[in-house]
């Protein structure tokens, strides 16, 4: 094997092509894009519990809510029930299982329906 110590000198094979260009390279279909969740804008406030992907650590999430009262409702919520918690992607995020508690402090603003399991 020749060396080449230009920058591009590794040589790459394919089993159906021969060499190939390392920019020429059949692209892999890409990973599908982190499902957003998607909040419909019908005016109800979903508040529900899971524990997927947060290292088996339950969280309670309430959607629904609108932009421009997501960080008041955020900072409210967390400071009532006593938990840390994040206003991200639309949604408040609550350490712990506190559906019973959002739920009564939100139903006199909102309409609360509870979501999930």
């Amino acid at each position: 094997m020749p060396t080449d110590n230009s920058e591009n000198s590794r040589l790459v094979y394919s089993s159906e092509d021969g060499p190939v260009e390392p920019d020429k390279r059949p692209k892999k279909p890409e990973a599908k894009a982190e499902q957003q969740s998607v909040t419909p804008a019908d005016g109800v406030v979903r508040v529900s519990r899971t524990k997927a992907g947060r290292k088996g650590k339950t969280v309670t999430v309430i959607t629904g809510l609108p932009a421009s009262e997501l960080q008041t409702v955020a900072k409210e919520l967390k400071r009532k029930c006593g938990v840390g918690g994040a206003a991200k992607d639309g949604a408040v995020e609550l350490q712990g299982d506190q559906r019973d508690a959002v739920m009564k402090l939100l139903a006199e603003r909102f309409k609360v329906v509870p979501s999930g399991g």
